[in-house]
């Protein structure tokens, strides 16, 4: 069976055809209001969009939804911002999931040891970060991957992102607050890198 990543559907706004990995499912939930199936596994028929918060606003204003489904369908009052919540609810459910599995580092120092050392796949900083401690781990980030590189290690993509304020992350992970996050090698930590890509994707678009 393919995998999620490997399965296509057709974008109800705009009819193309893409990978699944690159649209949001809905479903009419038990209410009969639409819900974003961010999961990808709820039962019932589901309309598919491009992955996007300006995308899933258009599918609202021309009435994509209804049209997909062929009935009436009702929309809570937000439908992009409740999207963007379940994804950056998932985003902090692979946090967790990750702290628990010991393959998240939170931070300054440790956050840039493993950055240093290559043992980071990703660097988030929290959208409140000071401006001094954002520019000190790009500038490792920067100079650990250019150093690999001439190493002959060939290239190195550790993605940075900015999603979630250090009050979010402290909470999801238990703390006060964090301010710099940095997930390791593993099934969790690789979980929070494809998460935070999802909804990083969604916010742009």
């Amino acid at each position: 069976m393919p995998g999620k990543d490997e399965v296509e559907r057709r974008c109800a706004l705009t009819h193309e055809v893409k990978p699944a990995a690159d649209l949001i499912r809905f479903v009419l939930g038990p209410d009969g209001v639409l819900v974003p199936d961010t999961d990808m596994k709820a039962e019932g028929r589901g309309v598919w969009i491009s992955l996007g918060e300006k995308q899933v606003a258009e599918a609202v204003r021309r009435k994509a939804f209804a049209k997909s489904l062929k009935t009436e369908v009702r929309l809570p009052d937000d439908l992009p911002g409740l999207t963007r919540l379940r994804l950056e609810q998932r985003l902090i459910s692979a946090l967790q999931m990750a702290k628990k599995a010991g393959q998240l580092l939170t931070g300054m120092t440790k956050v840039k040891e493993a950055l240093e050392t290559l043992r980071a796949i990703a660097l988030l900083t929290a959208t409140d970060a000071a401006e001094d401690g954002r520019k000190k781990l790009l500038a490792t980030l920067k100079a650990a991957t250019k150093s690999a590189e001439e190493q002959g290690m060939g290239t190195v993509n550790i993605p940075h992102f900015e999603l979630l304020d250090s009050a979010r992350m402290g909470l999801a992970l238990g703390i006060e607050s964090v301010i710099h996050a940095a997930p390791t090698q593993g099934a969790a930590g690789d979980a929070v890198v494809k998460r935070a890509e999802r909804l990083a994707r969604y916010a742009a678009n």
